[in-house]
């Protein structure tokens, strides 16, 4: 199976997977419209790959065939003052003081 993967300008590491080049039929108009204008990353021949970047094969490919589409979200970003607080033994987050 070959399928195509669109990346947007909208949101960086976000990518959609369909199962036909410029087929966009299955995706719902909200997502598209969120998605902003679909730019061709790469074509991907899934039957030589078992993992692709952050999502199985297995999963991809039944995420095409029962909807059509697979969305890939960007990874969500690391508050790195929430874990330095942390390393620390404080809160995550700085109490407000009261008055």
């Amino acid at each position: 199976m070959l399928c195509a993967v669109y990346k947007t300008n909208k949101k960086e590491g976000m990518y959609l997977y369909l199962p036909e080049k410029d087929n966009f039929d299955d995706v719902p108009d909200q997502l598209m419209h969120q998605f902003g204008k679909p730019e061709l990353a790469m074509l991907l021949p899934l039957h030589k790959r078992e993992t692709l970047g952050r999502v199985s094969k297995e999963t991809l490919v039944n995420a095409l065939n029962d909807k059509g589409y697979y969305l890939q979200m960007p990874p969500k970003e690391t508050d790195l003052l929430v874990e330095h607080r942390l390393s620390l033994g404080l809160s995550p987050r700085e109490e407000a003081k009261k008055f």
